[in-house]
């Protein structure tokens, strides 16, 4: 067995956004090849992703899919699973329905009130439809991303001013409809869960935002994943595992369980919680997060005694289990030893 890590660059990056995106992928495709898998490592920098493909072999090569979206290319999440799916490879993580369901916040909210799932009150406004908005401290989010683009403390709004503004600020920037949401501001928790059959729930992190006293900068900002040296990076602290009664954590494990269920997520998502006067709410859904060694997955997988290459191996694992010739010798391993 081979795995290929795939990665893309966007044209759009400015250089430390690409370097870290190399950093980091460099940093998972040695590990593999530390844990005794031959690997190799391919970077997409333009959308001819076949062009890559047909170097490799789907009957012996699985997939370790980095690759967001095709360069230059927006919302091409799921183009990206359909062309390796239609090349016959295995891939790690998940189907293009999840992703693709994941960058649209509407409809997530949709699906988790059919779930049951509590979320923050809100929907996607225009900045005139913002003139009816009543409900403050809002927070004004891209309504077709992750990664927390255009994120930051200023998107935390009081008035009706700064909300048309941040509204403009998402649709001018990206391109895209905004998402105005109540802000809950409460603690944060992000529950990472991998495996199949069943999912296992890694210990809950908490993003500890004691340092700051002011509401709209308890928030994890985009400067918060991306800018060393900002004030959000090096002052929100990642508890791991988040000091949370034995109670609360129980009734947060079911709502993570549950959405990971109704959503169909494979090998690995995170889920990301905040909680008010008891009640939690989930803010976000992100199948295929990231799972770079300093991330709140890492840590959380570190905690249960999986160092950075034991993780990405297993993760590897998962997906091996549906690559139809080598998933046949590990079932056969397996009754073997039982």
């Amino acid at each position: 067995m081979k795995v290929l890590v795939l990665y893309n660059i966007d044209p759009g990056w400015d250089s430390f956004e690409i370097d870290d995106a190399r950093s980091s992928c460099k940093v998972l495709f040695e590990s593999l090849n530390d844990e005794g898998i031959e690997t190799y490592l391919e970077e997409l920098n333009d959308p001819d992703l076949e062009k890559i493909l047909e170097k490799y072999s789907p009957k012996d090569t699985i997939i370790f899919n980095l690759c967001e979206t095709l360069p230059g290319i927006p919302y091409s999440e799921r183009r990206v699973l359909e062309i390796i799916e239609n090349n016959g490879f295995t891939y790690t993580g998940n189907v293009p329905e999840v992703v693709e369901l994941s960058y649209d916040k509407k409809r997530v909210k949709e699906v988790l009130g059919l779930l049951g799932i509590r979320v923050p009150y809100g929907g996607v406004l225009t900045a005139e439809e913002a003139a009816d908005w009543t409900l403050f401290p809002a927070i004004v989010k891209p309504s077709r991303e992750h990664s927390s683009l255009t994120i930051s403390e200023k998107s935390v709004v009081f008035d009706t001013v700064s909300l048309q503004e941040q509204i403009l600020l998402v649709n001018n920037e990206l391109k895209q409809p905004a998402m105005v949401e109540d802000f809950i501001d409460g603690r944060e928790f992000h529950v990472s869960v991998w495996n199949n059959e069943p999912p296992e729930i890694l210990p809950t992190a908490e993003m500890d935002f004691s340092a700051f006293s002011e509401v709209r900068k308890r928030l994890c900002t985009y400067d918060s994943k991306f800018i060393p040296g900002s004030e959000h990076y090096e002052k929100i602290e990642t508890l791991i595992p988040a000091p949370l009664d034995e109670k609360l954590l129980k009734k947060l494990e079911e709502k993570v369980l549950k959405t990971w269920k109704g959503f169909g997520c494979f090998d690995y998502a995170r889920f990301d919680f905040r909680l008010r006067d008891n009640k939690f709410y989930l803010l976000d859904v992100n199948p295929n997060n990231d799972i770079s060694v300093d991330t709140s997955f890492a840590l959380a997988a570190e905690m249960t005694s999986y160092s950075y290459g034991q993780m990405v191996k297993r993760i590897v694992m998962m997906a091996a289990e549906r690559l139809p010739e080598f998933g046949e010798k590990l079932m056969t391993t397996q009754q073997q030893l039982d």
